[in-house]
């Protein structure tokens, strides 16, 4: 950019020298650190969401920034309720924010188009799977699949274990101390 980049734009007279300059640099972050987005997605009444969103709430305080993505508003409505940072609804809010996402956590029903009575489409799997985002799945569904394997469990063990054994792989702990 010349001297006139900004400047000229605005009021067309030439911007000071150096003026672009200190425009062109990276920002500085504060202290080097980025909160880890966490994109929890969930249908239905919310639920499963809900009690995921509430218990990393618990375990990581502000660390981690939550992220309610509902295939539908009372799903999203559930999750916010439960502590979410951000929230969104529908098809295009999910396909949009799992590119943006660090982690997505949710029900395997989320990687099953037409899911959860139709709510999850084939776009959103899509999206969901092709997102760099690390993806921790929770074995329950009301779908007609089973998951080898897997222990049957109440929804609050699972999610105890996914904070403690996974999520703390992508999340500073509250205060840094790892």
């Amino acid at each position: 950019m010349g001297h006139g980049c900004v400047s000229a734009l605005i009021s067309r007279n030439p911007a000071p020298a150096g003026f672009c300059e200190i425009f062109a640099q990276k920002p500085k972050l504060v202290e080097d650190f980025f909160l880890t987005r966490i994109a929890v997605i969930d249908g239905q009444g919310g639920g499963i969401g809900s009690t995921i969103i509430k218990k990393i709430k618990e375990a990581f305080g502000e660390s981690a920034e939550l992220w309610a993505l509902g295939t539908n508003a009372i799903a999203t409505a559930q999750m916010m309720k439960a502590g979410a940072n951000r929230g969104a609804t529908g098809e295009n809010a999910i396909c949009h924010s799992a590119g943006q996402a660090d982690v997505i956590i949710g029900p395997v029903a989320i990687l099953l188009a037409n899911a959860m009575m139709g709510e999850v489409t084939p776009s959103m799997v899509r999206a969901i799977g092709e997102s760099k985002a690390a993806k921790l799945i929770l074995p329950i569904t009301q779908e007609p699949i089973t998951i080898v394997s897997t222990i049957r469990e109440p929804l609050p063990h699972m999610v105890d274990r996914l904070i403690s054994e996974l999520l703390t792989q992508y999340v500073a702990s509250p205060g840094g101390a790892d």
